[in-house]
């Protein structure tokens, strides 16, 4: 019935529903009368200023029905199903002004949903409406109007917990959880969830909930094949296409209850619909946006208790991080890392720890590509929360799972240096904490320092062993290669490719290990086991050959081309990084067979004035160094009296150079145990397999010197002839290996013959996977027992190092002929030696071709020298500059580098000063001189050494009163010669 004064608009909407006595045989569509519908919908697209109108009035009596609804009017029910659809018709109409719509649509869908929440079918309609709004939306009101944002999110939260509905029903349950899913479908495809930064973390909050339950609902197999479906089938069987084109454009999704067949929806739809929601809220987010998604995915598995269901919580992760956009992969491993440091040092770790940390290391032992990932920030990160859990509890349980974390970094390689650095950074952190003998300052227990170095150690095993997984090398054999080599050049890169194993990452270089050599002679037989694994692993798997590694079991030294060319520079020379690592890997060798102490953790008895300036084990102080007042105590007058600060790195000095010091009770008091032994063989036996050439030129010495120091033990007791014993059967074995690595059988049976005259005592010492665990192995000691005295000199080291030396294969690897080889083999060795040489510093040129350590822009033929050269001069001059200092010394008389001919020793010293490391002033910097003071001075030699600085520094005066240098001094004065020039 219409009034006189009724708007039109009233009229219109009043017109789309059927009477009031038909209004229950509508169904089951209980569709408005689409002829009058189509009237209102072009009324409100034609007259904007009216949608609002409208909209109120929908609005209206959507509250009334509702309200009836609820209470069960069937009437009332039909009417507030026709309302919604004209709701729906509107906004589909009237996209372009969806916003003056807005208020009233969203406040009718939250209305509904709380009314009647159970009925299906009221619910499938309101989640039309909603998908409808979301389809069109810009979103610009989230935010905006406060009144439409609190609807919003009261809707959005009433649509997710339809999602996770636990009816007992499970037709009905699959059936409501769909519904859900398909209205948080439509607000995850939204510009609404976008628009506002604010808003974006209620909203994923809401929709990041139902997702996971369902998740974790379901079995992993079925996970897994539906993932792989998400990507090929975007859309689902049950739910119509969401949009694909502008918003003008778009086709609002139409959702209904009734699905085809006689079943209804299994679980696994449920889950495939769960999973395509969480595929696209990640595939779409930016780095900050998946920072917030990673938040609400923490706080709904926390909500849900579900921490111990571990491999939901990995693939969780996983997929995360492969659905997510490919520069912003690397947010999911990053938020996992910092919200595990971020927890608080309790004794026993936090519920979710272990399964966050198996999180992350899923991400990074998973094929997925990561790019902008700061693995350098990780590893630190890492390393100081597991330092923090074993001083907290050294029988934590989150150890293990941080260690496989660590390791799993190497399993992606970023950019060709990360596994270097990522190891130096490793091998830092092992260092400072083996010299200040505990993790932190405050002050921990000599186990708690142990299991620190053995944790760091296994993730340092774990990182390499990654690495090469990773990597999926098909290592070619030597014959295929050198076969096909038509050029030195191509047979260069053949070999290059054989023996140097070209890899997409730089292999780890022997100077970043060589800091941490010094395990081998740890107090704690566990951390020495674990480092010569981790050692061995190193030599054979990482350690650049160089060409000094082979085909054939990698046994033997094969021969290439450019063997010869570069023997003599690379395998010979003093400068190369891999001889000085092999020289402090044989000196610590025989100090963990000769010392009477190991370890860093006794007090040093030498002073720190021992530390002068030319001692080549000085090592250089780094600011970063942790310096401790109570790591250095000075003795005055028998009592302790102040402290002065050492460095970790001074400490380690110390206790090198106390090592070495000799035992006055011989081998009776070393410390090294049976198992000792057993590793020292197992160590040299890698080298000599793995490295022949600098094993033999830098481990034959060392060798020989071991055996002497048996044979000069002797057997004065029981102890010392078991020890002395055990070092013959090491030295007999490795001459062994050497028969057997280079091929001389002569060799192979001297040795053979010797080791069976003597019963063997060494045990043998398995490798271990140390990622996979890390409980200590318990140390093989001598057996107290008195044995049957058997007087076993060992090998004929004199008669073995002569079969050695006069191998043809040796000599061709070499280079050397028989005289210089056994001259260098039977030198004097001493650890002090061995040390200093692999510390040394070479030139700038130790690494030409020709290694003698000239610069290549000197190598010039000697027939060019006859000539006027003018840019000789310029090649022949000092690379180092002339300063004030130069001028300065030239005026004192001082012998400086820039004039050797200065020998008049300066005023002050710096180099005679003594450290300002106390208050009070008693080691004060104070100035020293070096001449008496009641001393005259003599007089300057001259003017003409100033006059030689000044010309140098373009100040000198001319015969002209020019102050110009000349460019070309050789053609002003042509009757002068510079060197190299004869005159």
């Amino acid at each position: 019935m219409h009034h006189l004064f009724t708007p039109n608009h009233v009229q219109l909407l009043n017109s789309c529903y059927p009477p009031a006595s038909a209004l229950l045989t509508a169904g089951p569509e209980y569709s408005p009368n689409s002829q009058e519908l189509s009237r209102l919908s072009y009324y409100a697209s034609n007259h904007p200023s009216k949608l609002t109108k409208v909209g109120s009035e929908i609005e209206k009596r959507v509250r009334h029905e509702a309200r009836k609804a609820r209470a069960g009017n069937i009437r009332t029910r039909a009417s507030l199903l026709m309302s919604l659809a004209i709701l729906r018709a509107l906004a589909t109409e009237c996209r372009r002004d969806i916003a003056l719509l807005s208020p009233s649509l969203v406040a009718s869908v939250d209305v509904t949903m709380e009314a009647v929440p159970t009925d299906l079918e009221v619910v499938a309609r309101a989640a039309s409406v909603f998908t409808s709004w979301t389809t069109y939306t810009n979103g610009h009101l989230i935010g905006t109007d406060s009144t439409l944002t609190k609807d919003y999110l009261s809707a959005l939260n009433r649509f997710a917990a339809l999602s996770r509905s636990t009816l007992a029903d499970l037709e009905v349950r699959n059936r409501t959880r769909l519904i859900g899913f398909a209205a948080l479908s439509g607000a995850l495809n939204s510009e609404a969830l976008y628009n506002d930064p604010n808003q974006f973390k209620a909203q994923i909050s809401a929709l990041m909930r139902p997702i996971l339950v369902t998740l974790f609902e379901t079995e992993m197999d079925m996970l897994d094949r539906q993932a792989m479906l998400v990507k090929e089938t975007p859309s689902s069987a049950y739910l119509a296409e969401f949009r694909t084109r502008p918003a003008v454009e778009r086709r609002a999704a139409s959702i209904h209850i009734h699905i085809d067949g006689d079943k209804g929806p299994s679980m696994a739809d449920v889950s495939n619909a769960s999973l395509r929601a969480l595929y696209s809220m990640v595939s779409h987010a930016n780095g900050a946006q998946l920072a917030i998604v990673m938040h609400s995915a923490f706080d709904s598995i926390n909500d849900a208790q579900a921490w111990n269901d571990v491999p939901h919580c990995c693939w969780l992760s996983q997929k995360m991080a492969e659905w997510s956009q490919y520069q912003y992969r690397f947010a999911v491993p990053t938020w996992l890392v910092e919200r595990l440091c971020r927890s608080p040092d309790v004794p026993s770790p936090v519920i979710y720890h272990p399964t966050v940390a198996e999180m992350a290391t899923e991400i990074f032992s998973s094929p997925i590509p990561l790019i902008n990932l700061s693995t350098s920030d990780i590893t630190s990160s890492l390393i100081a929360l597991l330092l923090r859990r074993i001083e907290s509890d050294p029988n934590d349980a989150l150890l293990p799972v941080l260690i496989r974390c660590l390791s799993s970094l190497g399993r992606h390689v970023y950019y060709s240096d990360q596994i270097q650095d990522l190891t130096a950074e490793i091998i830092h952190r092992i260092s400072i904490i083996e010299a200040r003998g505990n993790i932190s300052q405050a002050r921990s227990s000599p186990s708690s320092k142990s299991l620190a170095v053995r944790c760091l150690l296994a993730a340092l095993f774990g990182l390499m062993q990654a690495a090469d997984s990773g990597e999926a090398l098909v290592r070619p054999t030597a014959a295929d290669h050198l076969n096909g080599a038509s050029t030195p050049a191509e047979a260069f890169k053949q070999e290059i490719a054989v023996n140097g194993r070209v890899l997409r990452r730089t292999l780890i270089s022997p100077d970043v290990w060589q800091e941490s050599v010094s395990l081998l002679c740890d107090n704690d037989f566990a951390v020495r086991s674990d480092y010569a694994n981790v050692l061995m692993f190193y030599l054979a798997e990482e350690m650049p050959k160089h060409g000094d590694t082979s085909g054939e079991g990698g046994k033997r030294m094969t021969t290439g081309p450019l063997t010869h060319a570069v023997q003599l520079n690379i395998l010979l020379h003093a400068g190369n990084h891999g001889t000085k690592f092999l020289h402090a890997v044989h000196a610590y060798i025989y100090l963990l067979a000769t010392s009477s102490s190991l370890g860093l953790a006794s007090t040093s008895s030498r002073s720190p004035s021992h530390l002068t300036l030319e001692d080549p084990l000085q090592p250089r102080i780094d600011p970063e160094d942790d310096v401790h007042e109570s790591d250095l105590q000075i003795q005055v007058n028998g009592r302790r009296s102040f402290s002065i600060p050492r460095t970790p790195r001074e400490r380690k000095a110390s206790v090198v150079q106390r090592l070495m010091e000799p035992n006055p009770s011989g081998l009776a008091s070393a410390s090294a145990c049976l198992a000792d032994y057993a590793i020292i063989l197992n160590l040299l036996t890698t080298i000599h397999e793995e490295l022949p050439v600098r094993g033999l030129l830098t481990g034959i010495p060392m060798l020989m010197a071991l055996n002497s120091a048996a044979s000069e033990a002797g057997a004065a007791n029981i102890a010392t002839s078991k020890r002395t014993h055990a070092m013959r059967e090491v030295v007999a074995r490795v001459w062994l290996v050497l028969g057997g690595v280079w091929n001389i059988p002569q060799l192979a049976q001297l040795a053979e013959k010797a080791l069976a005259s003597a019963p063997s005592n060494l045990p043998a010492i398995q490798r271990c996977n140390l990622s996979a665990h890390i409980h200590p192995q318990n140390p093989i000691e001598f057996s107290s027992l008195p044995e049957p005295t058997i007087q076993w000199k060992g090998i004929d080291t004199d008669a073995a190092l002569d079969m050695l030396t006069s191998s043809p294969s040796i000599l061709e690897a070499t280079g050397l002929d028989q005289e210089s080889l056994l001259q260098r083999l039977s030198c004097q060795w001493t650890p002090e030696e061995a040390l200093n040489s692999s510390v040394e510093r070479s030139s700038s040129f130790d690494t030409t071709l020709r290694g003698d350590g000239l610069s290549p822009l000197l190598k010039i033929s000697p027939a060019l020298m006859h000539i006027e050269n003018i840019s000789q001069h310029s090649l022949a001059r000092s690379t180092r500059g002339v300063g004030v200092a130069d001028l300065r010394g030239a005026l004192e008389g001082r012998h400086s580098m820039s004039n050797p001919n200065l020998a008049r020793p300066a005023s002050i010293s710096t180099l005679e000063h003594a450290p300002s490391t106390t208050e009070g002033g008693f080691l004060k910097l104070t100035q020293t001189r070096s001449r008496p003071r009641n001393q005259k001075r003599p007089a300057t030699r001259g003017a003409g050494e100033v006059r030689d600085v000044l010309n140098k520094l373009g100040l000198g005066g001319k015969q002209n009163g020019t102050l110009l240098k000349a460019s070309f001094p050789a053609l002003q004065k042509p009757h002068s010669s510079a060197p190299p020039y004869k005159s």
